[in-house]
């Protein structure tokens, strides 16, 4: 398996707030079957700007070096949007030093958006984001109101480009019984690309996808869970695109949660 949102890097969000306990949550992943984790630590949300990209990979490599060589740890960010991100990705260069971090060096962008956006705006970027060659992920729908309350947005956001990424703690149900719903009906529509952690902590928001995994796979089929654990996320730090996004169109009427991995543009 393979997470693409976790807030590791210690002490610079709400994430893990010492060494120490960044180490133990990597162990703690790789123990549950994790091969690489995809730091991401919050970007232009208050007061974690967190756009220092040598600081950020100096971090990585202090835990990397603490960790050992499994997991791999590679960096990201999960950026907020906010109406100043569009023109700052336009203008981002590969050498520049500040700004938001795509994932794992790629072309794909973790985005946050808040409960004060709505689906114009949203719409409007995920659009000329995809145009200038991005690929935008949207962090966890379910728990962003206007998304989880008409799955029609994500929806008419995944046909603009975008992909979406549910939390593995909804999907199990430790985020209460409508996170749950939510969260399984986007699967069920198809429209979820990524299952990730979004892990903070040791315990109230841990490390580790297996029960996730374990969950879907009853549901839905061992290769559904590979395809949201596995490959998909595999593809995003490989920096290509997504295996069944090629699979054809004459597939998208299938029912299931794979549907999310047959949508072409």
């Amino acid at each position: 398996m393979i997470d693409l949102h976790c807030h590791i890097l210690p002490g610079i969000d709400d994430g893990a707030q010492s060494l120490e306990q960044a180490v133990e949550m990597c162990r703690l992943a790789a123990a549950a079957g994790c091969e690489a984790m995809v730091a991401t630590p919050h970007q232009r949300k208050g007061d974690w700007w967190n756009c220092d990209r040598a600081q950020l990979a100096a971090l990585r490599q202090q835990l990397q070096d603490a960790v050992g060589p499994r997991p791999r740890i590679l960096g990201g960010g999960e950026i907020r949007v906010d109406p100043r991100l569009l023109a700052e990705m336009l203008a981002l260069r590969e050498d520049d030093t500040e700004g938001p971090l795509p994932l794992a060096g790629s072309r794909y962008l973790l985005l946050e958006f808040g409960s004060e956006a709505g689906l114009p705006e949203a719409a409007d970027l995920v659009h000329e984001l995809s145009v200038a060659g991005w690929h935008p992920v949207l962090a966890h729908p379910e728990f962003i109101h206007w998304m989880a309350a008409e799955p029609a947005a994500v929806a008419h956001l995944v046909s603009l480009g975008a992909l979406a990424q549910v939390t593995a703690m909804s999907l199990t149900g430790d985020f209460g019984r409508r996170a749950q719903a939510d969260a399984s009906r986007l699967v069920e529509m198809g429209l979820v690309h990524f299952v990730a952690s979004d892990s903070h902590d040791l315990e109230r928001r841990p490390p580790g996808m297996r029960r996730a995994w374990d969950a879907i796979a009853a549901r839905w089929g061992e290769d559904a869970a590979r395809e949201l654990l596995a490959v998909n996320p595999g593809a995003v730090i490989a920096d290509q695109p997504l295996p069944s996004r090629a699979a054809g169109a004459e597939r998208r009427d299938s029912p299931g949660p794979a549907a999310a991995l047959r949508f072409t543009r």
